[in-house]
C-alpha cells in the first residue's frame, strides 16, 4: 500500500459517532410515576416535621430532677431509688484505701 492509497483510506473513513458520555435517547425524561413518588415524599418531609415540631413544644424548657421524680409513677421513683443506693454503696469511702482484686487460682501450678 503506498502512502498515497493510506491517506486515502484514512480521509476517507466515516467520521466516529459523537460520544454521548453513556447518555442514551431516554436521558433526562422522568416519567410522571417519578413525579408523584417525589411529591409524595415531599408530603411526608412536611408532615414529619409539623409532628416533630408539635413534640418539641411539649418539652419543658429546662429538665429540672426534682420535679421529673415528683411527677414519675411511684414505681419508677421506687427503681431510683435502689439504684442510686445501689451506686452509694459500690463508691468506696474518700479515706479508705481500696482493697486488691483477688486472683483467682486458674488451676495451673506455679512454679517457684
Amino acid at each position: 500500500m503506498s502512502a498515497q492509497e493510506a491517506l486515502a483510506f484514512v480521509l476517507a473513513q466515516a467520521p466516529p459517532p459523537p460520544d454521548p458520555g453513556g447518555q442514551g435517547e431516554d436521558f433526562g425524561k422522568s416519567s410522571p410515576l417519578g413525579l408523584l413518588l417525589l411529591v409524595l415524599f415531599a408530603i411526608a418531609v412536611v408532615f414529619l416535621i409539623r409532628s416533630m415540631t408539635k413534640h418539641l413544644k411539649k418539652l419543658p424548657t429546662t429538665f429540672d430532677e426534682e420535679k421529673a421524680a415528683a411527677a414519675a409513677p411511684a414505681k419508677v421513683r421506687a427503681r431510683a431509688q435502689k439504684a442510686s443506693a445501689k451506686e452509694r454503696a459500690a463508691e468506696p469511702e474518700p479515706g479508705a484505701e481500696r482493697a486488691e482484686p483477688v486472683a483467682k487460682d486458674s488451676g495451673e501450678a506455679k512454679e517457684k
